[in-house]
Parts: C-alpha cells; sequence; structure tokens
C-alpha cells in the first residue's frame, strides 16, 4: 500500500495509519458502544471519511455527548411517527435537553395521552425496522425542495442564523452552503422514508435507540419561542441507553413529583398560591411562617456574629434612582410598570411639582449605595457590611413563574460589602466561607461553583476593572477547593460573579447563593472613603445574597427534605398522644415542660382513635413523638417515636426532653 493511500490518525492519543477514506464507524468496529466520533473536538456521523492528521476519540452512547445524541436521534424517530399518525403535521423544530428532548409541531388539535401511547408504539415499530440515519449536504435550492412542505423548515432556511442557534441544518460558521439533511433510510430497499432540516450527528441506526425511551407529556409552545408567533404543540420524552437507566429515571421523576413543594406547601399547610393575588405572589400560613422565622432568625444571628449591619429600605423609589444604577437601561423588562405620579398644578395652570415615575425596586443595592453615601466614610470603618431582608419585585414572564423557586415578589437576603481594594480578596474569600458554612447548616454540604463572566453585548464600565474583576473572583474560587465551571457570559451588567451551585437529596442542582464583584456602582454614584492618606478613593462594592430568596430556599429545602424538616426547622417538632383520653392531663404537662425550653409541642386531644394518630402524625411529617400510657404515668416517663417508625420505651420525661432540647439546639436531627 502507498503512502499516497494512507492518512495518519491520532486515535485517544496514540498515532494510527489507516487507509485513506476511513470512517469512523470502521475505527470503532469493535466497540459497539461507540455512536459518534469526535473530531478534532468536534462531533461527527461516524460513517463520515476521517481527515488526514485529526485526533479523534470514540463518544460512546453513555456519555453526556453520546446521550445527547441518542436524544436527537429519538426526536427524529418521534417526529417520523407524529406525520405517520397525523401527515398534515409541520415540523417546528426538536433538540434535544437535559434528560431527554421535545419536537414542536403544528396540528390541528392538541395531543391527548392516548396519542403519545400510540406514537410510542409507533415509534418501537420505527426502532425495530433498524433504520439508518444518513447525512447529506445540500444546497440551499435542494433544502428548499425537499422541504417544500414544511413552512417553518423553509423559514429557518431564510433565517441561517435562527436555525444555527436551533440546532437546525445550518453551519453558518462555514458558509451559506453548508446546510445538512437527515434521511432516515429503510435498510431493505435503500429508500428515505422520512428526512428532516438537522445539524446532527446522529446514531448510525435507530436500532440502537432499543426500547428505552418514553413520551412524557405534550404543551403549547411558542415557534422560536417568541410569542408574536404561531402556537405550536410540543412534545417532550426521554431517551436512556437501557431500560434499566430510563426505570431509574422515571423512578427519580416520580420521587420529585411526590417531592414537589407546591404540593407538599399544600398537604402541610406551609403556603398557598392564591389567584386573587396574581401569578407568583405567594402567601405564607401559621405553619411555614414558623419555617420561615426559623431560618430568617438563625441567618440573622449568623450575620451578627460575623460582623453585618442590619438595614432597612423601602419597597418603592423614583425612576431616577435606576437611572442612576442603569437598571433602567438593562433591567427594565424584569422589572413592574412605572407607576406614574401626575405634576401637581398651581391655580394659574403652571406646574408646581412635576411629574414622577415610581418603580417597584428589584434590587436592593441602589439603596445601600445610598446608605454608604449619607456621609462621609472613613477606611476605618472599611469592611462595611450592609445587610437586609428586603422585598423586592420582578416581573418575570407567565410562562417561568413556578411555585416558590420562580415568583414575581421575593425576600432577598441581600448583603454588600464595601472594602478597599487591598481587603478585597480576603473578603471575598470570607464571604465564600460564611456562605457555604451557613448553608451546610441547613443541610446542603454537595456544591461546586459556577464563574460568570462577562456579556459582550450588556456591560457598563471599563474592559479593564471587569477583567481584574474576574481575575480575583476566580482566584478566590479555586483557591475554595471546589470544582469552578464557567459561565461565559452570564455576569449582570455590572460585575462578574460566583454563584454556589448545591445538590439537593435527589442529586438536582440548584444556584443558591452569589457573590458578585462591582467597580461599577461605586462610580456610578460616585461612592467615596477617605484613605489613611488622606486621599478620596472609590470602595469595591461586593453583592452577596445567600438564599438568592427566602421564598425560593424555603421551596428547595421543602423538596430537599420531602417536607420532612429537620426538629430545629420544623413547624411542630413535637407531638405527644396519650393512649387514652384518662392520660390527657399527663401528656398536657409533659408538654408544657417541653414549650417551657422553647420547644414546639402539642398534644393530639382529638376523638380519632390512637392508631389513626400515629398515622397523623407521620404524615404531617412531625420529628418526634412522645406516647404516654399506664405504665409511663406510673413511671413519669413517655415513650419515644421517631420518623423512621422505631421507638424508644420508657424514657424518663426530664431525659425526654433534653434529648429533645439538644436536638433542636444543635441541629442534629
Amino acid at each position: 500500500m502507498s503512502d499516497a493511500q494512507q492518512i495518519t490518525l491520532i486515535v485517544e492519543g496514540e498515532e494510527m495509519k489507516v487507509t485513506t477514506g476511513t470512517t469512523g464507524a470502521e475505527l470503532f468496529f469493535e466497540r459497539r458502544d461507540v455512536v459518534v466520533a469526535r473530531v478534532d473536538g468536534e462531533l461527527k456521523d461516524l460513517d463520515q471519511p476521517l481527515p488526514e492528521g485529526a485526533e479523534i476519540e470514540g463518544v460512546t452512547i453513555d456519555s453526556p455527548d453520546g446521550l445527547n445524541v441518542l436524544r436527537h436521534s429519538t426526536a427524529h424517530v418521534m417526529a417520523q411517527a407524529v406525520q405517520q399518525l397525523r401527515p398534515d403535521a409541520k415540523l417546528g423544530i426538536g433538540p434535544y435537553i437535559t434528560d431527554g428532548f421535545y419536537f414542536d409541531f403544528d396540528v390541528a388539535e392538541p395531543f391527548t395521552p392516548e396519542d403519545l401511547r400510540q406514537l410510542e408504539k409507533m415509534m418501537l415499530k420505527i426502532v425495530n425496522q433498524n433504520q439508518k440515519f444518513v447525512r447529506r449536504v445540500v444546497s440551499e435550492d435542494e433544502a428548499r425542495e425537499a422541504m417544500k412542505n414544511e413552512p417553518y423548515k423553509l423559514e429557518l432556511l431564510g433565517k441561517k442564523n435562527d436555525a444555527a442557534e436551533a440546532g437546525e441544518g445550518v453551519n453558518v460558521e462555514v458558509g451559506a452552503g453548508d446546510i445538512t439533511i437527515y434521511d432516515n433510510v429503510d435498510r431493505k430497499s435503500g429508500d428515505s422514508v422520512w428526512c428532516d432540516l438537522c445539524r446532527g450527528p446522529h446514531l448510525p441506526n435507530t436500532k440502537l435507540i432499543s426500547n428505552a425511551f418514553a413520551l412524557t407529556r405534550s404543551s403549547a409552545a411558542y415557534w422560536l419561542g417568541n410569542q408574536n408567533n404561531q402556537q405550536l404543540q410540543r412534545i417532550y420524552g426521554t431517551a436512556w441507553p437501557t431500560k434499566d437507566a430510563l426505570k431509574a429515571y422515571q423512578e427519580r421523576i416520580a420521587e420529585a413529583e411526590r417531592r414537589d413543594h407546591r404540593k407538599l406547601g399544600a398537604e402541610l399547610d406551609l403556603f398557598s398560591f392564591p389567584d386573587e393575588l396574581g401569578s407568583g405572589l405567594p402567601v405564607f400560613h401559621p405553619k411555614g411562617g414558623i419555617i420561615r422565622k426559623a431560618m430568617e432568625d438563625y441567618s440573622r444571628q449568623r450575620h451578627v456574629d460575623a460582623g453585618y449591619e442590619f438595614v432597612y429600605t423601602p419597597h418603592i423609589t423614583k425612576g431616577h434612582l435606576y437611572e442612576v444604577s442603569g437598571h433602567l437601561d438593562w433591567y427594565k423588562e424584569g422589572m413592574f410598570p412605572a407607576m406614574h405620579i401626575d405634576a401637581e398644578l398651581n391655580d394659574d395652570g403652571t406646574v408646581r411639582k412635576p411629574g414622577q415615575d415610581y418603580y417597584l425596586k428589584p434590587m436592593n443595592c441602589p439603596m445601600h449605595n445610598l446608605i454608604f453615601r449619607s456621609r462621609g466614610r472613613s477606611y476605618r470603618e472599611l469592611p462595611l457590611r450592609l445587610f437586609e431582608f428586603g422585598s423586592v419585585y420582578r416581573y418575570e414572564k407567565s410562562g417561568v413563574v413556578h411555585g416558590l423557586t420562580r415568583v414575581r415578589g421575593m425576600t432577598q437576603d441581600d448583603a454588600h460589602i464595601y472594602c478597599t481594594r487591598e481587603q478585597m480578596k480576603d473578603e471575598l474569600t470570607g464571604t465564600l466561607n460564611f456562605v457555604l458554612g451557613l448553608l451546610k447548616d441547613y443541610g446542603l454540604d454537595d456544591f461546586y461553583l459556577e464563574l460568570s463572566t462577562k456579556n459582550e453585548d450588556k456591560f457598563v464600565g471599563e474592559d479593564s476593572a471587569w477583567e481584574e474583576a474576574t481575575r480575583t473572583l476566580a482566584e478566590v474560587a479555586e483557591a475554595s477547593g471546589l470544582e469552578l465551571i464557567p459561565d461565559p457570559g452570564g455576569a449582570a451588567f455590572y460585575g462578574p460573579k460566583i454563584s454556589v451551585q448545591a445538590k439537593d437529596a435527589l442529586g438536582r442542582t440548584w444556584q443558591m447563593s452569589t457573590i458578585q464583584l462591582d467597580f461599577n456602582l461605586p462610580e456610578r454614584f460616585e461612592l467615596e472613603f477617605q484613605a489613611a492618606d488622606g486621599t478620596r478613593q472609590r470602595p469595591v462594592m461586593i453583592h452577596r445574597a445567600l438564599f438568592g430568596s427566602v421564598e425560593r430556599f424555603m421551596g428547595v429545602l421543602t423538596e430537599h427534605y420531602a417536607g420532612a424538616f429537620p426538629a430545629w426547622l420544623a413547624p411542630v417538632q413535637v407531638v405527644g398522644i396519650p393512649v387514652a383520653e384518662t392520660f390527657n392531663d399527663y401528656m398536657f404537662d409533659v408538654v408544657d415542660q417541653l414549650k417551657a425550653a422553647g420547644i414546639r409541642a402539642e398534644v393530639d386531644i382529638s376523638s380519632d382513635r390512637f392508631p389513626k394518630k400515629i398515622r397523623t402524625a407521620s404524615k404531617d411529617k412531625i420529628p418526634f413523638v412522645l406516647i404516654a400510657g399506664g405504665e409511663d404515668a406510673e413511671a413519669g416517663a413517655v415513650s419515644f417515636r421517631f420518623r423512621d417508625g422505631s421507638q424508644d420505651n420508657g424514657v424518663p420525661v426530664a431525659e425526654a426532653v433534653q434529648r429533645i432540647v439538644d436536638a433542636v439546639r444543635n441541629r442534629t436531627s
């Protein structure tokens, strides 16, 4: 074989000579779990010839990239099945998403649960036909001919940037001619039985999808997410490499549904969302109020211990404040509309007092800046740590409002720290350690960090200031020893940030605390302090929210604990259950001792029978149940019953009280 007939590849770190035109399928022939090839960092179909000198890596179906390809291919199979069920259905877009995929369709009638079951059967037939996914590069005219009955695909061809963002067949980086269509090809006849405009890549064949997929739900969705566009029908699904993996995912979803804080909030009488108030505006019931107060009280004490000072600011302000801060330029869509106060006129019609726009505050930082600026400041006062449980209001779109985790009215545990340039790094380090320690106290202890950097289209201030702020945050984050994930372009308009990402009991990730470094707002508000040498200098400003919002944090904790809050947070910490009415007075005496020790305790004297009272306490997720009958009363004791159903009998009352007090005080149960 001549050298001209060979090329050199770097295959997973090893140099290899292969015949010109060798494909990924031939290279990884013996590795049945490889579904696409990573060629010089880019995913390619296995049937594509490999170029000279390329670095090649096999991507397995159970890897993150492999799962995405599996799910994208399953979305194509679903779309093929939809057009078999409803031949008049017009195709929208069908990308993979976290743990699954979706596809949008223009159809005359919404999809029903029965439709989804029928579609799953059709999909299984397609999977078992072992159709090949075949990529072809076409001209725009050829693409228009192939998609002539698909108006949404034709629109994408006319908007190549939108198509690229949607993952649909057009790679704008290499020219307008690079348009790809994927055919689902029948293995027996070699004919295309269905096709779609798509950028790919895809699995080699449908058989690799196996039977480990499910269609989960359908909903309405606007074309390309624009509410001014046509409303389509979206079908969501999931796909996994094996049936066991699919089953495990479905069990996680079922458990997540059982833990849904909206459901638990109603069952445990914690909070509700009255229609009369409007979307995203929750109310907390007495039991929910107890949990919230316990959360806030503990946080307040920790902040006092850490040298924070408490401030309070109004809920509404003149619009000019947000002109200075930049929010009206960069954040107006996230703010409630202005409330306009008309001008006051003199008797002769001249203006005595001009009209004014007022806004509900979306952020506390501009008002905290006014507190800093209210008088002269010395370097001796720095770092100055201002803290507020401040109510803020954001006009979230109705489609994203979700229980307590995405609301329109919220209470931020908001702090702003003003320090010198020299103090900046130590203060950031101390703030991050404080945040992580406090989150651990609430039961979250599995973290990684995300570094959000400048959005080139949405920022204020000098590049040099952004670079210094970003570099400093990165150094602090890396020194923590936690994994650091980049979030390019994710920063607020005034500065980069670190966000603490915490995993809950189900392994789901939630963004918790944020720490932002800001050189810009001190400049915009002309904040100054007198330095040791007598000069006037700008402070550095650190924005820090620990819970994010009290509402969201409570929603996360409700799901993390499945409503079974640790004793120190539980609205009712102890329920006393007398075995019979004869022992009511004895149990009231025990509960009175608990109340005197600061424990939230009550006696169940309902007319329910004893076994029903035990079940009720379990359903209400009470941390401790104390039971008393004849032998207990005679011995001055109680029986301890725990959430897991275990029981400790004959515990002296004084010991029982002390056990509970210690568990609450030490947050150990």
